[in-house]
């Protein structure tokens, strides 16, 4: 999956070096790129931890591991065909860019760039299927679905995501564990992720809930065992972060809570997923380290309640 030598074919290379939900937001545009170059070698440039989901995106060739803005993207200038900005319009990203000498440039209008004008405050998976299609290459923004990623050990259990990467985005873990409680009452496992350095949080979750240690799967098991989890769940619950992304692309029932960003511009497409916040307080510091007031004003109670008409929706109840 790693680059490797050029095959032949003329590549194009996609830049989108982020975290893992930023990953998912752009598979739509992803898809499209796919369609319209089919004689092209595609290249997602990203950071190499992302390597077991890249693996999942249909039609991706090869992954270039990118860490962030702050070094030269590793392949030599002249090579690629086409570079595409899925990353953003400031100077950082287009300059990796520049740097490598495309034959094309796909981003939004900018000095030496053509194209479609930057919009804030647009939905991110609408931002960059409108890119691609404003470049002639069309796209569904809700084409959110990716790869089989193969059996899972935890088949239909409720995945109870408790990690994010900044405090903004921490929801009680007191919450976590009633919700969790709730399931297991009700009959449906529960299971807690998150990463490694979550585990503890994770730990607490279990402890509250009273659930057995290898219910913890927080620091566990790996992005594509993740996935797996999600693809077979029954319901997801998450704060807004790359497992509700996951709960998206594979269309599992899911809850997500939503804190500094708003959902008119993260939230998830049509689906069986609710949205739950409370606009009203929302501060928006995307990375303070306390928790946003419109994720406080979620309940274990409003949880459970939409999980419920979710499973009801999905003849479970």
């Amino acid at each position: 999956m790693l680059l490797g030598e050029p095959d032949g074919r003329p590549e194009l290379l996609a830049l989108r070096t982020l975290k893992l939900g930023d990953l998912l937001v752009a598979v739509p545009a992803i898809h499209a790129l796919r369609r319209s170059n089919p004689e092209h070698r595609l290249i997602l440039a990203m950071p190499g931890w992302l390597e077991p989901i890249v693996d999942l995106v249909p039609g991706v060739d090869a992954l270039l591991p990118a860490p962030g803005l702050d070094r030269p993207l590793e392949i030599e200038p002249g090579r690629i065909d086409i570079a595409v900005n899925l990353h953003g319009n400031g100077g950082e990203s287009k300059g990796l860019l520049e740097a490598i000498r495309p034959r094309r440039r796909v981003g939004h209008r900018s000095e030496g760039w053509e194209g479609p004008v930057w919009l804030d405050g647009i939905h991110e998976r609408h931002r960059w299927a409108r890119l691609v299609t404003e470049h002639g290459m069309p796209a569904d923004e809700n084409e959110v679905g990716i790869g089989d990623p193969g059996p899972a050990e935890n088949l239909g259990s409720a995945v109870i995501h408790v990690g994010a990467f900044y405090g903004s985005r921490f929801w009680p873990v007191e919450r976590f564990a009633q919700v969790a409680r709730a399931f297991e009452r009700d009959g449906i496992r529960a299971v807690v992720t998150g990463s490694e350095r979550e585990r503890d949080r994770a730990l607490q979750v279990a402890e509250l809930a009273g659930l057995r240690d290898e219910q913890v799967l927080a620091g566990r098991i790996g992005l594509r065992e993740m996935a797996a989890t999600v693809a077979s769940a029954e319901i997801v619950v998450s704060v807004d972060t790359g497992a509700a992304h996951l709960a998206s692309a594979y269309r599992r029932p899911s809850v997500v809570i939503f804190g500094p960003a708003p959902p008119e511009e993260w939230g998830p497409p049509p689906g069986p997923h609710v949205v739950l916040t409370d606009a009203r307080l929302r501060v928006g510091d995307t990375f303070g380290s306390e928790p946003d007031p419109a994720l406080l004003a979620v309940t274990a109670e409003d949880v459970l309640a939409a999980a419920a008409g979710l499973l009801n929706r999905e003849g479970r109840g």
